[in-house]
């Protein structure tokens, strides 16, 4: 480890956030930390259940309890301790496994009136056997042929007792309160070395029953690693000069932010070696764009609405627009000193995965929809290529949560797939939030699923783990409910030995847990 300058053999609990770490091939990276210099192949399989190592450079992040491969890494740690992937995994687990599913409620009900129900069958069964005797040894006297326990020619207390104390060891309420936390924490702990992470063991029953998937666009159907492919300026033959003062005043103010179109705007500045100025007083305008000082100018990068609410003609944007209208790429007006310079060009490539898994879904009965920001035609000719259901452009954060809750006012059941800051109130206001892995903490936060990986087969992955944990949790229940309603009345004719109804008793509670355990073999 490095700490000042110098290099020093620490032990890993004594790292802190900052210091520089030497991982050395094999050897396993104590704590998350991004690389500063090295390249490698790193096992990321404990967290994320992907088995390929991924490469890391500098710059890339590093998870904590992860194994290099192949080249020494210069890692400075980020999050150490409680702070650290893992730690967080663990507590989101513990979260829920300890948390209950609404179907429980009814279960813990009925257990919490078991006990003095069973009482009274077993006094029940003790008067009838005791008081009026001759229906039920008449009953015992048949099944004494085939059944070698039972004897009618006890005696009344002997009968009686004989049924009460059967009554009281085959009644089962173990069983019933085991169902459903038993399911739930196989499919949580399965789900954690598959890279689904549940936050609330209720978001299994919701995502179990939900027939909606609604996603963003930007990072979740696409890569979220956009790239400029076009510039355009105003009326006339397209200068290099020109192309470049747009380059930098966007540059300029777009590198005060992190969205991956911006990230975009400001690599293609550097690529093309367009030097640029720091703007000043940068202000985010959320769903529209970004504002901000450049050279006494100022500058404005965003949506045609941005533009209009800076005061830019209509006419000018539509004569740059028309040459952009039937390309299916993502557009950044950009503005400064009160007269439109002109728009960039951005394209998002879909993720791989994407279109596949999307169809698998619909084949699954769930309906997708796509909710963006993005133009028009960007959204279109995405959802053509996906075979999204439907799909709502030129949406802010809040038209999002409107979409959402709109859905659901219909009927419908929704889960909400989203990564970026803006995603986190429909995250929120969806039946089920569902964040992607490379998303912003805030969108984690809201979610109540985390999905580690960033590909779109997680999505599908976890709607199989919580439609398997919950059939488990309903075949649980069932087989609970199905042993009492039959052993308690067989022991109330005093069919049942006390010794084998302590047996039943015990093998019920074993086959609940299980049952559970095969969820473990569930292919996701």
């Amino acid at each position: 480890m490095e700490r000042v300058g110098a290099q020093l053999a620490n032990p890993t609990r004594d790292v802190a956030v900052g210091d520089v770490m030497i991982i050395r091939p094999g050897e396993k990276i104590p704590t998350d930390g991004v690389v500063l210099d090295g390249r490698s192949a790193v096992d990321e399989s404990l967290a994320t259940g992907e088995s390929i190592p991924v490469e890391k450079e500098p710059g890339s992040s590093v998870l904590g309890s992860t194994v290099n491969h192949s080249g020494a890494l210069r890692v400075r740690a980020t999050g150490v301790g409680e702070d650290t992937f893992l730690s967080n995994v663990i507590r989101l687990v513990e979260e829920a496994q300890a948390s209950k599913v609404p179907i429980q409620e009814f279960a813990d009900r009925v257990t919490a009136i078991f006990v003095p129900v069973i009482l009274v069958v077993a006094l029940a069964a003790f008067a009838g056997w005791f008081v009026v005797p001759g229906v039920f040894t008449e009953a015992a006297r048949w099944a004494s042929g085939f059944i070698p326990w039972v004897n009618p020619e006890l005696g009344r207390l002997s009968l009686a007792l004989y049924a009460a104390v059967a009554v009281l060891v085959i009644a089962c309420p173990c069983a019933l309160g085991l169902a459903t936390p038993t399911a739930l924490m196989v499919g949580t702990g399965l789900g954690a070395t598959r890279g689904v992470l549940i936050r609330d063991g209720a978001a299994v029953q919701t995502l179990d029953r939900a027939d909606t998937l609604v996603f963003d666009k930007t990072g979740t159907l696409t890569r979220g690693q956009p790239r400029v492919v076009e510039v355009l300026v105003p009326a006339g033959p397209t200068s290099a000069d020109a192309e470049a003062r747009l380059l930098a005043f966007a540059a300029a103010v777009e590198d005060a932010s992190e969205h991956p179109l911006a990230r975009a705007v400001v690599e293609e500045a550097r690529g093309r070696g367009i030097p640029f100025s720091r703007a000043s007083g940068v202000e985010a305008r959320v769903g529209m764009g970004i504002v901000g000082e450049v050279e006494g100018q100022r500058v404005s990068v965003g949506s045609a609405r941005l533009l209009r609410e800076e005061g830019i003609p209509e006419e000018d944007v539509a004569e740059v627009e028309r040459r952009f209208r039937d390309a299916a790429r993502t557009i950044a007006w950009v503005a400064a000193g009160g007269r439109l310079l002109g728009a960039i060009a951005i394209a998002d490539p879909v993720k791989e995965d994407a279109r596949e898994t999307l169809l698998e879904l619909s084949r699954r009965g769930f309906r997708t929809v796509m909710l963006t920001g993005d133009h028009e035609a960007v959204a279109a000719a995405v959802a053509e290529h996906l075979g999204i259901d439907d799909f709502r452009a030129g949406l802010l954060p809040a038209d999002k949560v409107d979409a959402v809750r709109q859905l659901r006012a219909h009927g419908r059941t929704v889960a909400f797939v989203g990564d970026g800051i803006n995603d986190a109130p429909a995250l929120k206001a969806a039946d089920v939030g569902i964040a992607v892995g490379t998303g912003t903490d805030i969108a984690i936060e809201a979610a109540d699923v985390t999905l580690v990986q960033g590909d779109l087969r997680s999505v599908l992955r976890a709607t199989k783990l919580a439609r398997a944990t919950f059939r488990k949790i309903r075949e649980n229940l069932f087989w609970a409910y199905v042993y009492n309603v039959v052993a308690i009345p067989v022991a109330f004719l005093g069919l049942l030995h006390p010794v084998l109804a302590e047996a039943a008793m015990a093998l019920s509670s074993i086959s609940v847990v299980t049952n559970a355990n095969r969820l473990r073999r569930a292919r996701l």
